[in-house]
C-alpha cells in the first residue's frame, strides 16, 4: 500500500496494527515512533476548508485519543497559507484542489516516522489525481477532503546543539548504484564516532529519473535509523508529466510533499523544490530563454513558484525572529561552477533575499556535483546577468555529491568508483553541527580519515603539458580524435620528485581545500620554516572563473583524466560486464582509459605555492595548516624530493643484465 493510501483509509484497527511494538507511554523520548498522521473519514465540514488538530500522541499510536490534548502555537500549511494551530490545538487552513496539508514539527517536539525513518507529517490532496497516467504512477484520485486531518507529536530529546547531515546528491541510477551509496555514505555514518546526527536533509536528486528506486533508497538509508528529510531534484519528478503542478505526484505518493519546513533546536529548516519543470513561458525572460518554449523535448528551470514564495513569506512571519533559518533546495540560488548557466541557478533569488533581510540565514544546495562555499559578499562573473545578483548576503554552500562525479571513475580499494567532482573534492557529506543559531560546516570524504579536508599535490611542467593534451583531446570531436588517448596517466612522472629544471622552470605546490571558503587562510611551512600564506585562485570579487591545467588540482586531475574502469571486459558472455557504463549513458564497449565526464581544471577552494627555484637537492616537508571560520583547522603534510636529474622510473633492466650470475662458489 502506498504511504498516501496509509494516510487515505487508515482505519483505527490499522492504527493500532502500525503502533504495535513502537514506543509508548513511559518509554525513552527518544525510542523509535513508527505511527502516520491520522486521516479521520467523513465528509469535511465544507469543500473549501481543511482543518484538524495538532496533538501530543501520548501513547504514540498516531491517533488522537482520550485524555490527549492539542499543542499551541505550532504552524500547519496547505503549501502557501502557514497558521498557528489555537490554545487547543486546532488548526483552519484555506482547501485548495491540488495541495500538500503538512505540519511543521516545532522546537522540542518530533513528528512519527515510518519503518525508513522517513518522517509523516503531511497528508496529499490532489482532486482527481494526476490528470494523466504517469511512468511511475503519480498520484491517484484523493477524492474529497476527509473530516479532518490531525498531525501526532511526541516530545524531542534533541536540544540546541546537535549535527545534522547534508547529503547532496546520491543519484543512484541502479540496483548497483544504490550498492554504492549502502556501502558508502550508509557505511560511514555508521561508523562515525558520537552520537549520530539528530537528521539527514537531503538536497534533491536522490535517484537518477527511475523514481521506482524510491523505496529501496529509503530503505537503505533508513538503516541509520535518523530521520531523513528529502528535497526534489530534478531527476527526481515524473519526466513524463506534461505541467509542473503535477510533476511531482509520484514523489509526493512515495515520500512526501515537496515543500516543506521542520524545527530543529533554534533552527528553521525549510525544504523547498526550485526546479520548474517543464518549464514554459513564464520562465522564457521575455525570449531570453527559448530553451523553455521550443525545445523539441522539456527542460527545467531554477525557480521558486509563487505558492513557494508565498509559503516561505507566511513561515518566516509565522517564525521567532531570533531562530537560525536554513534554505534547502537542489538548485543553487547562484553557484561558482554554473555561474552563467540560466537553468542552474535560481531566477527569483534576489526575492528570497529580499524575504531573508535581516534574519540569521544559511543556503545549502546540491545539483552541480561540486563543493562550494560562498561567503558573504562572495561575487562571481554571471551572476548578475543571470539572475540580477551582484553579491549575496548570507552563506551560501553547495554541499557536494554523495555520488560525486555520478558514480564515475576507479574503483577504489571498497569497490566503489573514486568519482572525484568537477572541482576535485571527493564524493560525501557535510557535516552541520549546529550550537544554538551558531553552526560549523566539515565535509567528510567518503573512505577518508574524519579529519582529512584537503588534497596536496604539485604542480610541475610535465603536469601541466600533460594535462592540456589530454584536456585537448578530450575536448576534441570523438569521431574524429581517435580511439587511444595521447597520453595516460602512466606517462606522467612522479610529481614529488622535482629536478632545478623543474622548480627554474615553475613548479607549485597546490592544496585543495574542498570546504574552503574566500575567508579561509591556508600557510605553508618548508621543513619547519615561519608559515607562509598560499594563494588563493579565485578571489570570490566579481571575476570569472579561472581554468586550465594551470588552474588545476594536479591531484585530482591525475585521477580523473586517466580511467582505466572504461578497459574492463571478460569472456563470460554477460554484456552487462563489458565496458563502461554511468548512470543512464549508453553503455561504452572496452576502450582504452578514457577521461571522466567531469574534471577539475578550475576550482573555488584551490590554493597555491611557488616552490624556490633554490630549493636544496635532497628530501623537504611542506606542513598546509588550513583555519576556516566556521569550521574545523587542519594540517596535512606533502615529502618531496629534489635530485639532480629524474632516476630511471622502471626496474633498471639495464643494470640488472649487465652481470649474469655465475656458478656458485664454494664455501
Amino acid at each position: 500500500m502506498t504511504k498516501v493510501s496509509q494516510s487515505l483509509w487508515l482505519t483505527a484497527a490499522c492504527a493500532a496494527a502500525l503502533a504495535g511494538g513502537i514506543a509508548r507511554a513511559g518509554a525513552p523520548a527518544d525510542a523509535p515512533w513508527f505511527a502516520d498522521i491520522e486521516v479521520v473519514k467523513g465528509k469535511a465540514r465544507d469543500a473549501k476548508t481543511v482543518r484538524g488538530i495538532v496533538f501530543d500522541d501520548a501513547n504514540r499510536n498516531g491517533r488522537l485519543d482520550a485524555g490527549e490534548h492539542g499543542l499551541a502555537g505550532v504552524n500547519v500549511s496547505n503549501g502557501r497559507e502557514v497558521v498557528k494551530t489555537g490554545a487547543d490545538g486546532r488548526y483552519v487552513l484555506p482547501a485548495r484542489r491540488d495541495m500538500s496539508v503538512s505540519v511543521v514539527q516545532p522546537s522540542g517536539w518530533r513528528v512519527p516516522t515510518d519503518r525508513n525513518f522517513v518522517p509523516r507529517f503531511a497528508y496529499e490532496h490532489k482532486l482527481g489525481g494526476s490528470p494523466r497516467k504517469l511512468r511511475f504512477g503519480g498520484l491517484p484520485d484523493t477524492g474529497p477532503l476527509p473530516a479532518a486531518i490531525n498531525f501526532p507529536l511526541a516530545p524531542s530529546t534533541v536540544g540546541p546543539d546537535f549535527n545534522c547531515a547534508v547529503l547532496g546528491d546520491v543519484q543512484v541510477y541502479s540496483g548497483d548504484e544504490i550498492g554504492y551509496a549502502r556501502d558508502s555514505i550508509v557505511r560511514e555514518l555508521a561508523d562515525r564516532k558520537g552520537p549520530p546526527p539528530a537528521c539527514l536533509f537531503a538536497l534533491g536528486d536522490l535517484v537518477g529519473d527511475d523514481l521506482g528506486l524510491i523505496p529501496r533508497l529509503e530503505e537503505v538509508l533508513g538503516a541509520l535509523r535518523i530521520p531523513q528529510w528529502w528535497v526534489q531534484g530534478n531527476h527526481d519528478y515524473d519526466s513524463d508529466a506534461d505541467r509542473d503542478a503535477d510533476a511531482s505526484d509520484t514523489w509526493r505518493r512515495t515520500y512526501g510533499p515537496a515543500t516543506y519546513a521542520f524545527e530543529m533546536g533554534n533552527v528553521l529548516f525549510v525544504g523547498l523544490d526550485n526546479v520548474v519543470y517543464p518549464c514554459g513561458e513564464a520562465d522564457n525572460r521575455k525570449g531570453a530563454r527559448p530553451f523553455c518554449v521550443e525545445y523539441p523535448q522539456k527542460s527545467y528551470n531554477g525557480r521558486f513558484t509563487d505558492d513557494q514564495m508565498a509559503f516561505l513569506k507566511n513561515l518566516i512571519a509565522n517564525t521567532d525572529p531570533a531562530k537560525l533559518i536554513v534554505l534547502g533546495h537542489h538548485i543553487p540560488l547562484v553557484g561558482f561552477d554554473n555561474r552563467k548557466e540560466w537553468a542552474h541557478q535560481t531566477d527569483n533569488a534576489p526575492e528570497v533575499y529580499a524575504l531573508l533581510e535581516g534574519r540569521k540565514a544559511l543556503d545549502l544546495s546540491g545539483h552541480s556535483h561540486t563543493l562550494e562555499n560562498l561567503a558573504p559578499g562572495d561575487s562571481y562573473e554571471g551572476w548578475k546577468d543571470a539572475v540580477g545578483v551582484t553579491s549575496i548576503p548570507f552563506r551560501h554552500v553547495v554541499a557536494g555529491a554523495v555520488a560525486g562525479d555520478w558514480w564515475g571513475g576507479d574503483f577504489d580499494v571498497e569497490g566503489i568508483p573514486m568519482s572525484l567532482q568537477g572541482d576535485g573534492s571527493p564524493r560525501g557529506y557535510v557535516d552541520m553541527r549546529v550550537s544554538g543559531t551558531d553552526y560549523d560546516l566539515d565535509y567528510r570524504a567518503t573512505g577518508e580519515p574524519a579529519d582529512r579536508a584537503m588534497w596536496l599535490s604539485v604542480s610541475t611542467p610535465a603536469f601541466r603539458g600533460w594535462a592540456a593534451k589530454l584536456l585537448d583531446w578530450r575536448n576534441a570531436d570523438p569521431a574524429t580524435r581517435g580511439r587511444v588517448p595521447p597520453l595516460s596517466v602512466q606517462d606522467l612522472p612522479d610529481e614529488k620528485l622535482l629536478t632545478p629544471a623543474d622548480l627554474g622552470a615553475g613548479s607549485w605546490l597546490t592544496a585543495n581545500v574542498w570546504l574552503g571558503d574566500s575567508a579561509t587562510q591556508v600557510t605553508v611551512s618548508i621543513d619547519g620554516t615561519a608559515p607562509v600564506a598560499m594563494t588563493h585562485t579565485q578571489e570570490a570579487r566579481g571575476e570569472p572563473s579561472r581554468n586550465g591545467p594551470e588552474h588545476a588540482d594536479p591531484f585530482a586531475l591525475q585521477r580523473q583524466l586517466s580511467v582505466a574502469r572504461t578497459a574492463f571486459e571478460s569472456g563470460s558472455g554477460d554484456a552487462e560486464a563489458q565496458g563502461f557504463i554511468q548512470g543512464r549513458q549508453t553503455r561504452t564497449p572496452p576502450a582504452p582509459p578514457q577521461p571522466q565526464g567531469s574534471v577539475a581544471d578550475h576550482s573555488a577552494h584551490l590554493w597555491r605555492f611557488a616552490l624556490p627555484a633554490t630549493l636544496a637537492p635532497g628530501m623537504h616537508t611542506a606542513t598546509v595548516r588550513v583555519a576556516r571560520p566556521q569550521g574545523s583547522s587542519a594540517r596535512e603534510t606533502l615529502i618531496l624530493e629534489v635530485r639532480p636529474e629524474r632516476p630511471p622510473r622502471t626496474f633498471r633492466f639495464d643494470v640488472w643484465n649487465s652481470v649474469k650470475d655465475g656458478p656458485r662458489v664454494p664455501e
